[in-house]
């Protein structure tokens, strides 16, 4: 007897999970605890149809099916649509239309000489800081020299890890997985399968509240519309919400990198026993101080490297909170992925500068619509997505590079202002 999707929507509880792919129905209560992306990211599809999410993050879905042989208990009724109910059907297939444009052109194909060039002027960029102080000695003009450059190799090296990332899904053998550790734990310090399964989870489930780890603020701040009302409703007042605006320069670019991100790697890697990770973790400190200790010593390379941490964090807050934080946010909708990740998304005006400085990043539509595109190929299909949305009437927003940052600022006021006026009068 086929499944109604109204029988697959009751198990979505944490210990009982169905999903749906491709009209097959999975239970996938046991093993989500072994989904190499995370258990959460997978759990973020329990009692939906999962079949885009699946496709546009698997590089080779055939090689993932065998995985789910074991976990079918049947499939849809004949009677039932082929994605969830509220879905625009006509805008799921054509969205499939473009994404089987999009393989069979190519576009899902990565340039070995393209990151090995990337790849190298990272390299470059650490071995002329290195120079500089060999050959000028450590003044403060120097220092301060060297750590920009030290800063802008550590950003440009979590955009390559970044891309590795998402390019060695299901391919933990293939030297895009060994490349993504060597990146993320030897030339930044940090974890790998930390990384992954905090940033699938924001590319599952983008904006949404206690799905999306990148906007849980910890109380910290309220962001979107709904959250500040409903603390304000509820005369939650951890922090002077309606002043947000201005701490977040304090506490927000400053620390997220430093002392965030830093204290939550090392935890994770801890309590998960990831030894691996932390072994390419502790290489990059060994290296580091190799590197620095003649000339600063101890204590001294501890600054530098906090240094350049703090002005690292402010380059990554800007480029990655520029294209969401401004964007719309709410609770689980349930909507078809391009209608979900157009309205978490915008892009930032192309330019040589704006790619490089973001990593290609300036096209987050794409990105999110296609987690596995190499960046080099975003602006080749991006008339291609621009014109499906104007079919369809999906805003498709694009600012310049000022815009996208002061937009961040003024969504933070407006939150506040939404959380002082529910907080005082409702």
């Amino acid at each position: 007897v086929g499944q109604t999707g109204q029988s697959v929507q009751k198990h979505c509880h944490r210990s009982d999970q169905w999903l749906v792919i491709d009209r097959k129905v999975y239970n996938i209560t046991q093993w989500a605890k072994r989904h190499p992306g995370g258990i959460r990211v997978i759990s973020h599809f329990a009692g939906e149809d999962a079949t885009e999410a699946f496709v546009a993050f698997h590089l080779d879905p055939n090689f993932v099916r065998k995985f789910l042989k074991p976990l079918l208990i049947g499939e849809l009724a004949p009677t039932e649509p082929s994605q969830d109910h509220g879905k625009n059907a006509v805008l799921v297939q054509d969205f499939q239309a473009l994404r089987d444009r999009v393989e069979s052109e190519g576009l899902l194909r990565a340039r070995p000489l393209f990151f090995s060039l990337y790849l190298g002027h990272i390299l470059l960029l650490e071995a002329l800081a290195l120079g500089l102080l060999w050959v000028w000695g450590t003044s403060w003009s120097i220092t301060l020299l060297c750590s920009l450059m030290l800063a802008t190799s550590q950003a440009q090296a979590g955009w390559l890890q970044h891309d590795y990332g998402h390019l060695s899904v299901c391919k933990k053998s293939g030297w895009n997985h060994k490349l993504h550790k060597f990146v993320i734990g030897h030339l930044k310090g940090a974890s790998a399968n930390w990384w992954n399964h905090r940033h699938f989870q924001h590319h599952a489930k983008p904006n949404i509240f206690r799905k999306d780890p990148d906007i849980n603020s910890l109380h910290v701040f309220v962001l979107g519309d709904k959250q500040p009302v409903e603390y304000g409703i509820k005369k939650l007042k951890y922090m002077p919400y309606h002043h947000q605006h201005q701490y977040f320069f304090l506490i927000g670019p400053p620390l997220i990198i430093p002392v965030f991100f830093n204290i939550q790697i090392f935890r994770t890697m801890f309590s998960q026993r990831d030894w691996v990770d932390l072994a390419w973790s502790m290489s990059f400190y060994l290296r580091f101080f190799c590197c620095y200790y003649p000339f600063f010593g101890f204590f001294g390379s501890v600054a530098l490297i906090s240094f350049v941490r703090f002005l690292e964090s402010h380059w990554f807050v800007w480029v990655t909170q520029m294209s969401h934080l401004p964007m719309e946010m709410d609770h689980e909708r349930q909507q078809d992925w391009l209608t979900m990740q157009l309205s978490a998304t915008c892009n930032i005006e192309q330019s040589t500068f704006n790619d490089w400085f973001s990593g290609h990043l300036n096209f987050q539509i794409e990105h999110h619509l296609f987690p596995t595109m190499p960046r080099h190929n975003y602006h080749l299909v991006a008339p291609l997505v621009r014109a499906l949305c104007e079919k369809h009437g999906v805003p498709y927003q694009v600012k310049t590079l000022q815009k996208g940052m002061t937009d961040v600022v003024r969504s933070l006021k407006k939150s506040g202002d939404l959380w002082l006026d529910a907080y005082l009068h409702k």
